[in-house]
Formats: structure tokens, sequence, C-alpha cells
């Protein structure tokens, strides 16, 4: 498991930022088809349910890049 810097324009950035931005692109999306569906009606705790969800796509992610 080696995680390296990534060149940005640059810039040397930590690969979890990277992986924090696209885990934000991907709630993005979800979170528009949830909301088109409605399925944030049924929730409890919406902002709590979004947070938990974008902390399960950004684990997903580091593992899915470990690997």
């Amino acid at each position: 498991m080696n995680f390296t810097e990534v060149n940005l324009f640059g810039v040397y950035v930590a690969p979890i930022s990277v992986m924090m931005a696209a885990a934000w692109l991907v709630l993005i999306a979800l979170r528009r088809i949830a909301d088109y569906f409605g399925g944030l009606r049924h929730v409890w705790h919406p902002a709590l349910f979004v947070f938990a969800f974008y902390m399960i796509i950004l684990s997903s992610i580091v593992l899915v890049v470990a690997r």
C-alpha cells in the first residue's frame, strides 16, 4: 500500500484530498438522485445520513485504491 503525492498543476497534494473530492462528486450525484425520488424524506436526520453515506463512499474509494 503506497500512496504517493499527486501533482495537480504543479502543486503536490496528498492523495486523500483527491479521494475526498472524488467521494464528494459521487455524493452529489447520489444526493440528487435521492432528492429526485424523495428518498431523504424517509430518513430521521438527513444531514447525518448524508455524512455517513459520504464516509462510506470515501472509505470504499480508499479500499479500492489501496489494492
